[in-house]
């Protein structure tokens, strides 16, 4: 994205030996500035919710989690008995633990860091026979209760319940946060012949980069979890998943904003010296210098660089000309307003610009530039104005183009 200002200026893999088996999800979010929160500086995401958090939206709200719901089952491999191990039973490890992807612009190549952690997970369990016959309980709320020892709206420690479910004779429906990477486990408490879940919800949490540092358009990239005994998501030993990999396809598309806005008349440029020219023509004193500064609008959320282009060139920068050919050095200046630095972290203030670009290479935003003024600084110096003023009644004019480019 390129801004331009001309002027005229005159006097101026998995551990289970199975074939590879992949889930996978979509992971979206965007960044576009917000005028109104300037300071918000954030991704949105943007992945369409399932799931546990779709039919209890109130409660996810509260405790700040998102689901997603992936047609995922996880069958009993043989009877789930009584048994103080751990993996014999119903248990359930996820990555809670931050992950790092890198997500690559489509276009640019350039290359950001996104970090992934699962923050709870969820399904409904289904019985081979009804919880009564299994436990003896007159009630299917209290043979789910007497199966397990405990109901499943309450997590196993690590976990956290959200202490939202739904049961029937031979199910019950349950999602549990997972503050910490470790082991949650129910222990049955009669023999189960067979079992399955449904499905399987997730929650996740995502850390975006500064999207203030990137530079406009698509970032994608994936990573992969893998699933069964002694993998990423875990279930023991008894309960095996039926894909062994869940891809997570992250898309992040970021859509910046860069404007420049010339005032009315702007564009034409008349340099003079400080006070205007009375002090030369009542009193003849000569001006020490001519200059204009020139003050732009500048909208922005994305690094930029600034060049210069001249019509008549002279050295590094811009020259006026007269009629007779008489040339003098034109220099141009920037000053941008606060929230932009240079590649240094140091303020723009009266920063030349150059036909090499040097110094102007990089402007970064810390925060989003919503209609700030920006200044352009005009000047011809004392030793040329001095040249001038002996080509007695001439006129200097040039152009001048300045460019704001996103593409750095």
């Amino acid at each position: 994205m390129k801004f331009i200002a001309s002027g005229l200026l005159c006097l101026l893999g998995a551990i289970v030996a199975r074939p590879a088996i992949a889930e996978s999800v979509d992971i979206t979010a965007v960044f576009r500035p917000d005028g109104s929160a300037p300071q918000k500086n954030q991704f949105v995401n943007t992945t369409p919710e399932s799931g546990y958090c779709l039919i209890y939206k109130p409660d996810c709200t509260a405790l700040r989690i998102f689901s997603i719901r992936l047609p995922l089952r996880i069958d009993s491999a043989r009877p789930m008995r009584p048994s103080s191990e751990p993996r014999d039973n119903a248990m359930f490890q996820v990555p809670s633990q931050w992950r790092a992807v890198d997500v690559t612009n489509t276009v640019s190549g350039e290359t950001a860091r996104v970090e992934v952690r699962i923050a709870g997970i969820g399904s409904t369990y289904f019985l081979s026979d009804t919880v009564q016959s299994l436990t003896g309980a007159a009630t299917a709320v209290a043979g789910h209760h007497a199966l397990w020892g405990s109901s499943w709206l309450g997590a196993p420690s690590p976990c956290l319940g959200t202490y939202v479910g739904f049961y029937g004779s031979t199910s019950y429906g349950f999602f549990w946060r997972t503050p910490v990477q470790s082991a949650c486990v129910k222990t049955a408490r009669f023999t189960i012949p067979s079992m399955y879940y449904q499905y399987l919800d997730f929650a996740y949490e995502l850390r975006t980069p500064n999207p203030l540092s990137m530079t406009a358009g698509i970032y994608t990239g994936s990573f992969t979890y893998s699933l069964g005994p002694g993998a990423d998501f875990d279930f023991g030993d008894v309960m095996l998943p039926q894909d062994n990999q869940l891809t997570f396809n992250f898309n992040l598309d970021v859509d910046h904003n860069l404007k420049v806005q010339v005032p009315p008349g702007g564009h034409r440029i008349q340099l003079e010296p400080q006070g205007g020219w009375q002090a030369w023509l009542n009193d003849g004193r000569k001006p020490r210098r001519l200059f204009r500064d020139q003050t732009v609008n500048l909208w922005t959320s994305s690094p930029f660089k600034m060049t210069l282009e001249c019509g008549e060139p002279l050295g590094n920068t811009c020259s006026v000309r007269n009629g007779a050919g008489h040339q003098v050095p034109l220099d141009v200046a920037v000053s941008l307003p606060f929230g932009l630095t240079d590649g240094s972290g140091n303020a723009v203030n009266r920063r030349p610009l150059r036909l090499d670009g040097s110094g102007t290479e990089l402007f970064k935003p810390s925060l989003y530039i919503d209609r700030k003024p920006s200044t352009l600084h005009f000047e011809i110096k004392a030793d040329a104005v001095e040249q001038m003023l002996e080509q007695a009644g001439s006129t200097y004019s040039g152009t001048v183009t300045v460019v704001w480019d996103s593409q750095v």
